[in-house]
């Protein structure tokens, strides 16, 4: 019923409701005290005291008006309804219903919307009979058509005058109603929006993220049970290992510095993988002891977009990551097998195809576990494309990507 104000603006409604039940006090007695109160049905005393309460209900009305504009509507109602049957002529305090009807339609409830919008029209009624009617009956044996037909006009000009006067405060009401909603909706939809991009960003990184540390450590796995085969045979072997292993530990660290920095600064993407570091990765994926066949048929032409060099990087990335955790080239009984990439660099879409043997540690389904492909399928269609992985039935497992190249030559 009462809704939230800060102190500030309660401050605001008392000071004017004050200023202005001083106001409608000094412009109701002035000019009583040389005339004295018009009433019909009180004497005057009666009808001083009366105006003097009346004033003092409409300035509470006025002070609680933001507050709860269903309280102040309902003192409005209950002032209006004493001062006629104490047959009180309009009084200046009468003027601050037209705040109370702008409040009820601007910051009321539903009910409260629709009540003030009655209260304008019930309040014109009440208004033209009460000012018009009694004249018009008190009138004897005055029945001549002329005279009922000035009656009549009378009548419906001041209910058409009060209607719209009423009407306008509560109107104007509820356009700041809208403006408020619209406002509202604005804010409501900002805070959707920066949501969404904040965790369109979280799972960016986290994909990332597992790009990174997931083929960084596929690598330095390969290469750790090489060194530790090779350390007694082969010496050299195992120091070359290790050299693989450090340089790739560190190039994932600075990977992951990166991605760490965007956590903390959202506006600092840092640079991304792009076409040119795919040599970087096969020579990280052989160093692995990976037999690596890559083919570019049709070769890229034209400039290639950002989104799709990234997609293409990570899919790869990915690919090559689960043939070296899960596929036969991963294990040492069956090194040796040949993991083949198959690009085709066409004018409206590129196709990346990878293909490995399946280990014998690998799922039932020849699928690999975990994330990796739903982060490959993700990369693809961020970019419009699609993305299908599984054994292809001979004992091989098949990564197949199509994806579109906007603005390709």
């Amino acid at each position: 019923m009462f809704r939230p104000l800060t102190r500030t603006q309660q401050r605001v409604d008392i000071v004017v409701a004050a200023l202005f039940g001083l106001f409608a006090l000094a412009a109701t007695l002035i000019p009583w005290t040389s005339s004295g109160v018009g009433s019909g049905v009180v004497d005057e005393r009666v009808a001083a005291v009366v105006a003097v309460l009346l004033t003092a209900a409409s300035a509470v009305a006025l002070a609680l008006r933001r507050r709860s504009p269903a309280l102040a509507l309902a003192i409005s109602w209950g002032a209006a309804l004493v001062q006629m049957a104490t047959g009180l002529p309009p009084l200046p305090a009468n003027l601050a219903i037209f705040a109370v009807l702008y409040t009820t339609a601007a910051y009321g409830t539903r009910r409260v919307f629709w009540a003030g919008f009655a209260s304008a029209l019930g309040g014109a009624a009440a208004m033209t009979l009460y000012l018009i009617v009694p004249g018009f009956v008190q009138v004897p044996g005055d029945r001549e058509p002329s005279s009922v037909a000035t009656h009549v006009f009378a009548f419906v000009m001041t209910f058409v005058a009060s209607a719209l006067a009423l009407l306008l405060a509560w109107t104007i009401g509820a356009l700041v109603r809208t403006g408020i909603r619209a406002r509202e909706n604005w804010h409501a939809q900002q805070l959707a929006e920066a949501e969404a991009a904040a965790e369109a960003q979280r799972t960016r990184i986290a994909r990332d993220m597992h790009d990174v540390v997931a083929h960084s450590l596929a690598v330095v796995i390969a290469q750790a049970d090489g060194a530790r085969y090779a350390a007694a045979a082969d010496p050299d072997a195992a120091a070359s290992a290790l050299g693989t292993i450090s340089q790739t530990a560190r190039a994932a660290l600075a990977d992951v510095r990166m991605l760490l920095t965007q956590l903390r600064h959202t506006q600092a993407d840092g640079p991304q993988p792009c076409l040119a570091d795919l040599e970087q990765l096969y020579a990280q994926v052989r160093a692995a002891g990976v037999d690596l066949a890559v083919e570019v048929d049709p070769m890229p032409r034209g400039e290639t977009a950002a989104s799709l060099q990234l997609a293409v990087y990570r899919i790869l990335q990915e690919a090559l990551t689960n043939a070296l955790r899960h596929g036969a080239v991963g294990d040492r009984a069956a090194r040796g097998g040949r993991v083949d990439v198959r690009f085709s660099w066409h004018d409206e879409r590129v196709e990346v195809v990878v293909t490995n043997p399946i280990g014998a540690a690998a799922a039932p389904d020849g699928a690999a576990r975990g994330h990796g492909l739903i982060g490959m399928r993700e990369r693809a269609q961020l970019v419009g494309g699609t993305l299908e992985a599984g054994p292809d039935g001979a004992g091989r497992f098949v990564v197949r990507a199509a994806l579109p190249r906007e603005g390709g030559a």
